[in-house]
């Protein structure tokens, strides 16, 4: 009996994995890949380090992270969870650590071994792997099978016939990557972007670039409210807080056009009431100081500087001096600074999309399309987004091997 032939459109982190599954149980796998690199994204993520996964190891709380699908993973990551991606790799030789906040990084620190684990393991198992191959158009044959017809860079034509296709385009921000869903008569939900950073246009702000802290950061137009690291920018302000509450908002923020008032707290862990006792410590503890000089825990003192002179205390007022209307205006800049939101930039190492083919027209246990029988989905393709820490690669892993195991049947 011959083996299922398998192609895989989309040489990501989804594909490759649903490639390998599907090829180390006898599938015969061709991966097409448009571009001139396989692995593309998960060369720049996490900074070029790989955030292969999260350490989060119960099915039912990891499936909390995802603005978009985690109910739909629930029985998905039963099968193949954050734990066993970690065995994966460890089998592979591929060692994973754990950072303070969760992430999970390979232990050198490098993308590449990443990489080459998957090429490696693609290789080993006889995955046929082709680059600058552009899939054109599919037909779904009356017996069954797929007809795909291919260009290569030098637009040289060509025709692929297989049993099963695994669709793993990566997020449908373009048109194209949707666009062979659509074609097999799937519906897509309407991407827009999701993990992306604030741009505000503030002098002072933009005075603090590289500057990080624990803030809690909310957007009362959308009712959203994280807590968490934040960094500034050259542009405006990112970091952890600011991306998960971009993925939580996906939707609402885009149709807020992105211009919208957000509201910072700088210390957190205080409110207005603790703020003022300190400021009166302050006056009698360090009264001949200058107000500018003497920063409250946690912030740094350029933060300090900046909140200080953004709240109207003059550069030269010494804590013995400083009015009362003053410190109400320094506490309520601690607490609620005000920034206008004018726009966005997409994170570079995480561009990820909200949006994508409906979950409804997927079979989750297989991920083999409940319209089109042989075709199966993987990855970002799919209307399933997470937040960032490593879950969207963790449902590139689960849904290819899910796809994997079931197209080799």
């Amino acid at each position: 009996m011959s083996s299922t032939r398998v192609v895989v459109v989309g040489g990501g982190a989804a594909g490759f994995f649903a490639a390998i599954n599907a090829a180390e149980n006898g599938a015969e796998v061709t991966i097409l890949e448009k571009t001139s690199r396989f692995l593309d994204k998960v060369r720049i993520s996490g900074g070029g380090r790989c955030n292969v996964t999260h350490a989060c190891f119960e099915p039912r709380e990891f499936a909390t992270r995802y603005p978009r699908g985690g109910r739909a993973l629930l029985g998905p990551f039963q099968k193949f969870s954050a734990s066993d991606t970690v065995a994966w790799f460890e089998a592979r030789g591929v060692k994973l650590k754990t950072e303070s906040d969760g992430r999970m990084f390979p232990t050198t620190d490098s993308s590449q071994t990443i990489v080459s684990c998957l090429l490696t393991a693609a290789q080993n198992a006889g995955v046929r792997l082709r680059l600058n191959c552009n899939v054109e158009s599919i037909l779904k044959k009356p017996e069954g099978t797929f007809e795909l017809a291919v260009a290569d860079e030098q637009h040289a034509a060509e025709t692929l016939t297989c049993d099963k296709l695994l669709l793993a385009t990566g997020g449908c921000r373009a048109a194209a990557a949707g666009r062979l869903a659509a074609d097999l008569g799937h519906t897509l939900e309407s991407p827009v972007p999701s993990l992306f950073t604030f741009q505000i246009a503030s002098d002072w702000l933009r005075e603090l670039a590289g500057v990080s802290a624990m803030a809690e950061v909310s957007i009362p137009a959308a009712k959203l409210r994280e807590r968490g690291p934040l960094l500034v920018t050259h542009w405006g302000v990112s970091g952890p807080a600011i991306l998960r509450m971009s993925a939580w908002g996906a939707r609402t923020l885009h149709e807020l056009n992105y211009q919208f008032p957000l509201v910072i707290n700088w210390l957190p862990e205080s409110n207005t009431e603790s703020i003022t006792k300190e400021f009166q410590a302050r006056r009698e503890s360090s009264g001949a100081k200058l107000v500018v000089n003497v920063p409250l825990p946690p912030l740094t003192s350029r933060l300090w500087e900046q909140l200080v002179l953004a709240a109207g205390v003059p550069r030269d007022t010494r804590w013995s001096a400083l009015p009362r209307p003053q410190a109400q205006a320094l506490a309520q800049q601690l607490t609620r600074t005000e920034f206008l939101v004018t726009g966005k930039s997409l994170n570079k190492d995480e561009f990820v999309t909200c949006g994508g083919v409906n979950l409804g027209e997927v079979n989750l246990k297989t991920m083999e399309s409940r319209i089109c029988p042989g075709l199966f989905f993987a990855g970002e393709l799919l209307d399933i987004d997470g937040i960032t820490g490593g879950f969207n690669f963790q449902a590139a892993w689960t849904t290819g091997f899910l796809a994997g195991h079931a197209m080799a049947t």
